[in-house]
């Protein structure tokens, strides 16, 4: 009987964008271009201390014990399919969709199993042709120590991840644009729970920064037009900033969010204060604990703690 244990481990899985069009166009041809770039994903694999589990139709499977190692890998093996692809017309090109999740595994003989494995493919399946997503898990542990963008993409709904599983696009160059999917069961599956593009999530984002924005106008305009001798909007307007600097705080890829959210809350506490003022400065102290807070913040990052 083979013996099962539970580790934790990153998980890359990846498959091809529109493999049923290419083997129905060429079905020896799409076999033996599949055959060359799993073997160029096998050794890049390898290369970054991964170990490749399974290869089953067009996809594959391989685990990692280093997570940043893991993103490196997916990173080259997009790089280097991309310089095959290169060479190729549009319609014969095979692009690979990827997805890493660390997780704890369930593992037995040389397979894995469990919620880490189906997040892991969930976040392909969402990937666009030539792009590679990640889970907020994965997130966590790269952001700082490789040199790439990244995109936050929303909640990735999973079956059995009660709330989902945050997301986020690697940036590695240009964006590929997704063929429509012509399978109407691929569009059961992925379609529905995908989570938003970049530019959908932008857009909406956006746009709830402007609705802020006219609400904040509308009530100047109204403590205008209603003067009685006392500014009373600058309360409700300071409260909308508030709002709109939370959410630009844990919506941001630039900067580390708590930082930014410490910073938001004590531009928030001065705002208080100054409007609020009866001659005394105590935003000084609370002001003085966020700062704190930071630098402890700073300084476990420095380390690699969080």
């Amino acid at each position: 009987m083979t013996e099962t244990s539970r580790k934790l481990t990153t998980i890359f899985s990846a498959d091809v964008q529109d493999y049923t069009r290419l083997m129905r166009n060429d079905e020896e041809g799409t076999l033996a271009t599949l055959k060359r770039y799993r073997d160029a994903m096998a050794r890049l694999i390898e290369a970054h201390g991964g170990r490749v589990i399974n290869t089953w139709g067009d996809g594959v499977f391989a685990e990692f014990p280093s997570v940043v190692e893991a993103l490196r890998a997916a990173i080259d093996v997009q790089n280097e399919l991309a310089g095959y692809n290169a060479s190729s017309d549009s319609d014969t090109q095979m692009l690979f969709r990827i997805g890493l999740n660390l997780g704890d595994v369930i593992a037995e003989g040389n397979d894995i199993y469990g919620d880490g494995v189906n997040i892991a493919a969930r976040l392909q399946a969402c990937a666009v042709a030539g792009g590679i997503v990640i889970s907020n898990t994965v997130y966590d542990q790269v952001r700082n120590k490789v040199a790439v963008g990244f995109d936050f993409l929303g909640q990735l709904e999973v079956k059995n991840i009660v709330g989902g599983v945050p997301s986020y696009a690697v940036r590695i160059g240009a964006p590929q644009t997704d063929s429509p999917p012509t399978n109407p069961r691929t569009v059961r599956e992925h379609v529905p729970s995908a989570p938003k593009t970049i530019v959908e999530t932008a857009t909406r984002g956006e746009r709830s920064y402007g609705v802020l924005a006219v609400i904040a106008v509308g009530l100047v305009v109204l403590n205008i037009l209603a003067w009685h001798g006392e500014f009373w909007a600058a309360w409700p307007v300071l409260g909308l900033a508030m709002v709109a600097g939370l959410r630009w705080a844990r919506t941001n890829t630039q900067f580390d969010r708590r930082l930014a959210t410490f910073a938001v809350v004590g531009a928030g506490i001065v705002g208080i204060n100054l409007l609020s003022w009866h001659g005394t400065p105590w935003a000084i102290w609370p002001l003085l604990g966020l700062a704190v807070l930071a630098g402890i913040r700073w300084v476990r990052r420095q380390r690699g703690d969080v």
